[in-house]
């Protein structure tokens, strides 16, 4: 049977939307189902190392989300346009979305600020521009000056601390957003892991547009991925694979780390160091080649998230969890609690 958009519907009730990150850290709500035992438990995510075993090696990405929102104004016209950058190209060239994108026509010249304006170069679709920005300076400077988090849209409240839509462990500047399995860490939790024999592995993934873009096809086959950027360091495939071949336990932290991984990995589960770009699309039936477990956060209906989640532990189980979710009042989405699917 053809799987179908709406069969990853679930009813979310909006005001469990959580709309602000909880203070610590780590002491969101953690929902941990054990395939093994079939088994679901409710903690936080400061109990994570119980649930923990030695060996176990959690893979992270390291990217870090620039302050990638920026508005703008046509010479003489009162239309404010909203750019989301997405993928720098080059020195002075980004692939973003605009906002009104009918209004951003190849050609048109928007000012940003006294220091920073930008030409429309070329159009495509889903409101995604290419852009030339001119600029005095180094642009990254500028961007922190005039830039803002780029929160997803069902986030209305302003963000009090810019560095909470980051992980502890951000590194690499270029995201289009955070990943947000990561956001519960604290580096005393992180300590804590390390504590009962586990240990961590970065990786690299840039968010970009696909995290935007909703499944709009009615077949799930018929949805196009956009590709997103991504880094697998032979120190980090050599850690991989060491546990790969030990017996160990692959954890990924987040969806991305779950696309680094399956983008790189054989037949056998190994992984070879590369970068890249991919769009996989990952949907049952697939069968995971190095993903052993998965911490995430709750995901929007229909979206290839929920997906890639029912791909590994089945579509009626999610849908039954993210249900009982709903139940007992978890946050979903961004700034929301976490699950860990063993």
């Amino acid at each position: 049977m053809e799987l179908l958009t709406h069969d990853f519907y679930y009813d979310l009730p909006e005001e469990l939307i959580a709309q602000t990150p909880v203070e610590p850290r780590d002491h969101s709500r953690l929902l941990v189902y054990s395939r093994a035992e079939n088994k679901v438990t409710h903690a936080h995510f400061y109990d994570l190392p119980s649930f923990l075993k030695k060996g176990d090696l959690l893979v992270i990405n390291n990217t870090k989300v620039i302050p990638a929102r920026i508005f703008a104004h046509m010479e003489g016209k009162e239309t404010t346009f909203e750019i989301l950058l997405l993928r720098r190209k080059d020195y002075t060239r980004w692939e973003c979305i605009m906002r009104p994108a009918r209004k951003a026509k190849k050609g048109s010249v928007l000012k940003v600020s006294d220091e920073l304006s930008a030409e429309v170069e070329d159009v495509g679709d889903y409101g995604v521009r290419t852009v030339k920005f001119t600029f005095d300076g180094v642009f990254e400077d500028i961007l922190d000056r005039v830039g803002n988090m780029p929160l997803p849209p069902y986030i209305h409240e302003k963000l009090a601390d810019k560095t909470r839509y980051n992980t502890v462990y951000s590194k690499t500047d270029g995201s289009a957003a955070a990943p947000t399995a990561g956001l519960h860490f604290t580096p005393e939790l992180m300590q804590r892991v390390k504590d009962v024999g586990a240990d961590f592995c970065e990786v690299l993934l840039h968010i970009g547009l696909g995290t935007f873009r909703p499944v709009k096809a009615e077949k799930v086959t018929e949805h196009e991925m956009h590709s997103e950027y991504y880094e697998l360091s032979p120190e980090a495939a050599e850690k991989i694979n060491a546990a790969k071949r030990e017996g160990r336990r692959v954890i990924a932290v987040g969806t991305t780390a779950v696309r680094v991984l399956e983008s790189t990995a054989s037949e056998d589960g190994t992984v070879r160091a590369q970068t890249g770009e991919t769009k996989i699309f990952i949907y049952p039936p697939y069968k995971f080649r190095c993903v052993d477990a998965l911490i995430t956060n709750f995901h929007l209906p229909e979206s290839t998230l929920v997906m890639l989640v029912s791909a590994l532990i089945g579509r009626e189980k999610t849908l039954e969890l993210y249900n009982l979710a709903v139940k007992e009042r978890y946050r979903f989405f961004s700034f929301g609690d976490s699950c860990f699917f063993e």
